[in-house]
């Protein structure tokens, strides 16, 4: 079945929109995200949201990383006293901080599971390495595991792949566990060694390889660390995760690692749900006004509910 004409229109715009292209030099590129980040005001953008002060209450609670400190955005649905908590780690390569699409997002997730959503918004790439954030999340998916009468870890892209790996931080730690997980196209091999990568990245027209390597390297810090199952689950031992939903188009560059994550989980025995949907780009279930995207929903609803 072809895609429809409102995926295609967006997979068209989406990238042009954003500007995507691959990078000329790393070197280059990193003065350019240097230079952005340099202007960036870190709060939350809520202009996709109609009315959203009024629907939903943000309290904002502070982190503490190895680098120092940074903001994690707890957003419940007014008039509500959620049991449920979704610690949601948004995408972007690690190099970009959340944006309206991922707030849209959560507040349906927020509304349609009368649940609480923390955002935390974690320091970005190449200033920052993933050590100078993942043990203060896990902390906190830690705490609101152990707060609430049920945690799901989400999260889509580079975020997908956050999520998983404080999932196998969390076991490997003992305690309290999240029961659910949430992936949209997470980026879970950042070596970037996973058979078939080259080929699948021709068709994208969002992600581009170079950049996602340059970005990989940076995030990583040590190249050494680019294996580690925090970076890249998909290559981690898998057993004994909570239950896992994960959605991803073949229009996409990490649909091989999503193949390889989904392969590896059932040697793991690991319960993974995979939804592949053929010719849909990169996080096509945020995408809005998409029937793909709403059959997600629906499917994501059940699967959390």
């Amino acid at each position: 079945m072809s895609p429809s004409r409102r995926h295609e229109a967006l997979a068209w715009a989406v990238p042009r929109l954003r500007r995507s292209r691959d990078l000329d030099t790393p070197g280059a590129e990193r003065q350019r995200i240097e230079r952005w980040h340099a202007r960036l005001g870190r709060r939350l953008p809520t202009r996709l949201v109609p009315r959203f002060g009024r629907r939903f209450c943000v309290v904002t609670e502070v982190l503490t990383g190895p680098a120092g400190e940074f903001a994690s955005y707890v957003v419940t649905p007014r008039g509500t006293d959620p049991h449920r908590t979704i610690v949601y780690l948004h995408g972007g390569g690690y190099v970009a901080p959340i944006d309206p699409f991922h707030v849209r997002y959560v507040s349906r997730l927020a509304t349609g599971l009368d649940a609480r959503v923390v955002l935390p918004d974690y320091p970005l790439a190449p200033e920052h390495t993933w050590r100078d954030s993942h043990g203060a999340v896990t902390d906190l998916a830690a705490r609101w595991a152990g707060d609430s009468e049920e945690l799901v870890l989400a999260g889509d892209s580079a975020g997908g792949g956050y999520a998983l790996g404080v999932a196998l931080t969390l076991r490997d730690r003992g305690g309290p566990q999240a029961s659910r997980l949430l992936l949209h196209s997470p980026w879970v091999d950042l070596t970037t060694s996973t058979p078939h990568t080259e080929s699948f990245t021709l068709r994208d027209p969002w992600l581009f390889l170079g950049k996602l390597r340059a970005y990989a390297e940076w995030w990583a810090g040590p190249p050494e660390d680019l294996g580690r199952p925090e970076l890249s689950p998909a290559l981690a031992d898998l057993s004994g995760l909570p239950p896992a939903l994960m959605f991803c188009g073949t229009r996409d560059t990490l649909a091989p690692g999503c193949r390889l994550l989904a392969h590896r989980a059932e040697q793991a025995g690991w319960d993974l749900t995979y939804v592949e949907v053929h010719d849909l780009i990169h996080v096509y279930p945020l995408l809005p006004f998409v029937p793909e995207a709403r059959e997600a929903w629906h499917r994501t609803l059940e699967f959390l509910r």
